[in-house]
């Protein structure tokens, strides 16, 4: 048994982990910041994976650090699939969950699959961070793959968007509008559909506009709309509004880069 005095020492320590780490979060656009973000909120983590919010952190630094890193593909579908097992561990275990699963008949699939239809607003950050790392990692992944998560995607962003349609600035019709370009079999108005929600809904967050260029403009070959949006992007001056978001930065860098490469985008 630890001494009390060491366990208070252990988890002040802990805090301050947690505390370095979250601000070096708010400063995530500058790289460094971001680095440091991921080192000290991982050590946190590695002592206190039972915490539902650290992980949820965590999941979403590293989705960060996957999506705008300049890392090759290998090294990024790793990152993801890394942040998608944090976060579904995370809801596993959270109790509001386990006492929905443990109601449920059936095999593990189909329980997880009720019991998320079921889940309630407090698991919410932890079931969006999961479904997005894990899509991120099967974008990549042959179509078979993509098919098969597909169910479990849409259930788990189905019951966000009748939870909390407006998470992560639109995030779920985000995620509709770029999972309907990546899985065949569906209308790609529904991918146009979902991205124009999110960005009448959700303006100021840039990462709607330019995820619609990059994924749904790429698909239907409107390499106009495509260069019209993303030019746009870049004109914005970030920093003259006071509700900045550090993710814009990311975005416009990300606008910057595909139109660097429009034209191999569009051969």
């Amino acid at each position: 048994m630890i001494p009390r005095e060491d366990k208070n020492t252990v988890e002040k320590n802990i805090d301050y982990l947690i505390e370095q780490g979250q601000s070096h979060w708010e400063k995530r656009h500058d790289s460094l910041s971001l680095f440091y973000a991921d080192h000290f909120i991982s050590l946190a983590y590695e002592k206190r994976k039972k915490d539902f919010d650290l992980a949820v952190l965590y999941s979403k630094i590293i989705y960060t650090s996957a999506l705008f890193s300049k890392s090759n593909l290998i090294t990024k579908d790793s990152l993801f699939k890394i942040g998608s097992e944090i976060s579904k561990n995370a809801i596993l275990n959270h109790p509001d969950f386990q006492s929905i699963y443990h109601e449920m008949k059936g095999d593990s699939t189909f329980k997880i699959l009720s019991a998320i239809t079921d889940a309630p607003q407090s698991i919410v950050p932890g079931l969006y961070w999961w479904a997005i790392n894990q899509a991120q990692y099967l974008y990549t992944k042959p179509v078979i793959e993509r098919l098969n998560n597909r169910e479990l995607l849409e259930v788990i962003m189905h019951r966000i968007n009748s939870l909390d349609p407006g998470y992560d600035f639109g995030g779920p019709y985000r995620f509709f509008g770029t999972l309907y370009t990546r899985v065949p079999g569906v209308d790609i108005s529904q991918s146009k559909k979902h991205f124009e929600h999110a960005i009448s809904h959700h303006p100021e967050y840039l990462g709607n506009k330019v995820q619609m260029a990059e994924y749904y403009h790429q698909k239907k070959g409107n390499r106009e709309l495509f260069h019209k949006q993303l030019t746009e992007i870049i004109s914005i001056d970030l920093y003259n509004k006071t509700e900045l978001i550090p993710e814009n930065i990311f975005f416009q860098n990300r606008a910057k880069y595909l139109l660097s490469i429009e034209e191999s985008l569009f051969e």
